[in-house]
């Protein structure tokens, strides 16, 4: 399971790295917008895309937040806990998170198979279809399911390595 804990921190990496580029892609498209407006010029897709770019950089980004520790937790009861105490806590804590992300991602998947089965499109003169955006949910949801399963086994592994065998 050390293979896969390391395997996920890569991807989780490398899609941290995709999210930092969609945001970026989508502060030029922005800046772009705001320029071409401002020269008396009009476009109808830029900002549609922009919103499509950080939509999909936001669900990219979550299994490295997860791996990082960067999602929002409250740790204020585990500090009062002895220590086993807390680690139980922050392992139900865990399951609690993968189990979310598990109905999340089949809901999502759900969604964005519907939206391209019946052919959904934005309602915009450009009118993208929905299914791309929708398409990034399931599949960031899906990665922070695996990076929660790493961190999972991690601890596992860890804790069963503390205990001497007898």
């Amino acid at each position: 399971m050390r293979y896969f804990s390391l395997f996920m921190s890569r991807v989780s990496k490398v899609c941290a790295i995709v999210a930092s580029v969609l945001l970026a892609l989508a502060a030029v498209v922005i800046v772009w917008m705001v320029t071409t407006r401002t020269m008396g010029n009009s476009t109808s897709w830029e900002l549609e895309l922009s919103i499509f770019l950080m939509v999909a950089s936001l669900f990219f980004a979550s299994p490295y937040t997860l791996l990082t520790k960067g999602h929002v937790g409250v740790d204020l009861l585990g500090h009062y806990m002895s220590k086993s105490a807390a680690k139980q806590l922050e392992l139900i804590a865990t399951i609690l998170g993968l189990c979310v992300c598990i109905f999340l991602t089949w809901i999502c998947f759900e969604f964005a198979v519907e939206s391209f089965l019946k052919g959904e499109r934005t309602e915009s003169m450009w009118g993208p279809p929905k299914w791309p955006l929708y398409a990034t949910m399931p599949i960031g949801f899906g990665l922070t399911v695996l990076q929660y399963i790493a961190i999972i086994s991690d601890r596992h592994t860890q804790s069963s390595a503390e205990v001497p065998y007898v």
